[in-house]
């Protein structure tokens, strides 16, 4: 099922099967921002990546001395959320643990997702709260699609000097090496080859904001990072749409970590703590 929220300036739709943006329409010039998800090209759209982001190594990891297995980018997106509350600019669904997230993901949680609008900018609040006596441990991430043309560019608030960690495309693992990308620079542009190696993944990025610009109108959307220690930025090449991935988290190495409290940009959680993770997007025509 589909719920939607709107104000004057935005309409927005939310599927409640993995609390997935389905929609971003402007109602001043009816123009729909977000990627549609054809399935020949890419069937996503936003989906929310949890409890990890990325590939594991053989899709497994050890906690406390139980393997499991987890799939690419979790399970978040791939379950049924419930309704947790809803008005008409503002709308929240809740996951939490069950029979089936217990047997690859050993943790009792509720994550609750606030989509809420306010003038031209949609807001999307992440709640994570630990329900265990122990800690927790877990990555997040969004992966938003924008509709856009090759051409455009996506330009950050500061001039940053980035390289890009790289993956293996067979097996989607980070390989040791980066290739610089950014030296002093702010914007990058959309083109049809850009994304031929995968994701662009960058960490450390000091910009608050990324905004992704039209070459061919006045459209303009601005992107809140949400204080996340990777951005990853992606399409199917030559597609017309880029994904912004603010990431609390990151691919598995080609080296295997002895458990999951090491895995690289693993988030802890202590017994009773809530971990938030605000990003934004604010649309100008």
């Amino acid at each position: 099922m589909t719920h939607f929220i709107e104000n004057d300036f935005l309409k927005v739709g939310i599927k409640e099967f993995g609390c997935e943006l389905t929609s971003i329409i402007s109602k001043e010039s009816g123009f729909e921002f977000l990627w549609q998800g054809d399935a020949s090209v890419w069937a996503g759209q936003s989906p929310i990546l949890f409890p990890i982001i990325g590939r594991l190594i053989d899709d497994k990891y050890t906690l406390d001395g139980t393997e499991y297995e987890m799939p690419k980018h979790g399970f978040g997106r791939k379950l049924p959320w419930k309704l947790h509350l809803k008005a008409d600019d503002c709308i929240s669904f809740v996951l939490s643990e069950n029979k089936e997230t217990l047997k690859s993901y050993p943790y009792a949680f509720d994550l609750i997702v606030t989509f809420s609008l306010h003038g031209k900018k949609l807001t999307v609040h992440h709640e994570v709260y630990n329900k265990n006596d122990g800690v927790m441990y877990f990555s997040l991430g969004a992966h938003p699609a924008f509709n856009c043309e090759i051409g455009d560019k996506l330009v950050f608030d500061e001039n940053e000097t980035l390289d890009t960690i790289k993956i293996d495309l067979e097996k989607s693992l980070r390989l040791p090496e980066t290739t610089p990308f950014l030296r002093g620079e702010k914007e990058i542009t959309v083109t049809r080859d850009v994304f031929n190696e995968d994701a662009l993944i960058f960490e450390g990025a000091v910009s608050e904001h990324i905004t992704l610009v039209s070459q061919s109108s006045s459209r303009r959307v601005k992107f809140n990072l949400g204080k996340a220690p990777f951005l990853g930025i992606w399409a199917k090449p030559g597609a017309p749409y880029v994904c912004i991935e603010p990431w609390y988290g990151v691919n598995d190495s080609q080296i295997k970590k002895p458990g999951f409290s090491q895995k690289d940009g693993i988030q802890k959680l202590e017994k009773d703590e809530k971990f938030d993770f605000i990003w934004s997007a604010e649309f100008a025509e």
